[in-house]
């Protein structure tokens, strides 16, 4: 299983890495259909504090689930991310059943 992360304008630590990797890796575990996923982190030039986003792209057959969110920090923008992905995940699933 691929999982890729990108760090646009900034260069993210080893521990944010690893953060974005565990729950990456804990929604790969659940939904085996997961073919590939990608996580762009970007650092907007703004004044506003809530400048940190996290875009999740994750591949499933026959279709790309997307989620970008904003926040103070990158943690909290993946955890806003992932959890959208899952909502959109639990769509496809039960559009396949069908």
């Amino acid at each position: 299983m691929d999982v890729r992360i990108n760090s646009v304008h900034f260069d993210a630590s080893q521990q944010l890495h690893d953060f974005v990797t565990e729950k990456v890796g804990k929604l790969i575990k659940k939904h085996e259909e997961i073919t590939s996923a990608e996580v762009f982190l970007r650092l907007q030039k703004s004044e506003n504090a809530e400048n940190k986003i996290a875009e999740v792209k994750l591949s499933v057959p026959k279709q790309e689930l997307f989620a970008r969110k904003q926040a103070k920090t990158f943690e909290e923008a993946t955890d806003l991310s992932i959890e959208a992905i899952k909502r959109q995940l639990k769509k496809y699933k039960e559009q396949t059943k069908e």
